[in-house]
């Protein structure tokens, strides 16, 4: 599959578990790059809808250097919106209450920006998905935190983890963005790139 990725050794330019596990999902050959200390600010001017990939562009600016003719470089980042306000990776344990707090019983978008990038070429996409929460109480927010550490997660939470399993009542889009690469939009870009 995805034969017209063959030129290419295909980089990650990402240190999140979740990421690499669905990227290995497509089925390729690809070298994981974290890149530490990566400034993920953003200016405040833009619409909450364009800060996930103004940072994962951001992202593939500072691997750009050191970027080989024959790499494909794949960037992302997600945030979580809730009433206009973005949510990033939760500080702290307090922070990550207060984002939990502010998610349960209400319907929020999950958005993934995501950047494929060679020396010669970038394509840059993103994708929104819709998660509504049930009711979450305070004493499952504290067990969920205390036992998970999402604080490297944006809205401080896995969908996939114990607290996707009793607070997502629904969603709409893709459950793969929400856990952090839209893996089918990125297999279709891919096809064409």
């Amino acid at each position: 599959m995805l034969t017209n990725l063959h030129p290419y050794k295909i980089i990650l330019g990402s240190n999140s578990p979740r990421r690499k596990e669905l990227l290995a999902g497509l089925g390729l050959s690809f070298e994981v790059k974290p890149m530490p200390g990566l400034d993920e600010s953003w200016p405040a001017s833009l619409k909450p809808k364009e800060i996930a990939l103004y940072i994962a562009a951001k992202k593939a600016k500072a691997y750009l250097p050191a970027l080989q003719e024959n790499e494909l470089l794949i960037t992302a980042d997600t945030i979580v919106c809730i009433n206009n306000n973005v949510l990033g990776k939760p500080a702290d344990r307090a922070d990550a209450f207060r984002m939990l707090r502010m998610l349960s019983a209400k319907t929020h978008e999950v958005i993934t920006g995501v950047c494929l990038t060679t020396r010669s070429k970038s394509v840059s996409f993103s994708v929104v998905s819709t998660v509504s929460f049930a009711p979450v109480s305070d004493e499952d927010i504290i067990y969920y935190i205390d036992t998970f550490h999402p604080y490297d997660k944006a809205g401080a939470y896995g969908i996939q983890e114990w607290i996707g399993y009793v607070a997502v009542e629904g969603i709409q889009g893709s459950f793969y963005n929400v856990m952090g690469l839209p893996v089918q939009r990125v297999y279709q870009e891919l096809r064409v790139f």
